[in-house]
């Protein structure tokens, strides 16, 4: 059985043992907390269930860590002759959870 999960605004497919990378939010516990996943699209295995039926599904998850940073991410800018550029970067905060079990 698998679930399609939204969560800090991108969609997963995960299965029950998956480790899956997220976007850190408030809502979410620190590291050996759990997690749950309101938030479901659909659920697939035997039938598939969308919408409306797949809201009732639960997808619990446990935080492996919660200090993970994504990968360096460079913003560079630039006008042509105008002797305009700026250099910045960005590495996005991320909660590496595992999922333990998905609730029909």
């Amino acid at each position: 059985m698998y679930a399609v999960i939204e969560t800090g605004g991108k969609q997963y497919r995960v299965q029950a043992g998956d480790v899956l990378d997220v976007e850190r939010s408030t809502g979410l516990i620190g590291s050996g907390g759990r997690v749950t996943f309101d938030r479901v699209l659909m659920l697939g295995g035997e039938g598939v269930k969308a919408g409306a039926d797949a809201a009732a599904v639960k997808v619990t998850a446990v935080v492996l860590d919660d200090e993970i940073r994504g990968p360096k991410l460079v913003v560079f800018k630039k006008k042509r002759r105008k002797g305009y550029k700026r250099r910045t970067g960005h590495r996005q905060d991320l909660l590496r959870v595992r999922i333990e079990a998905i609730q029909p």
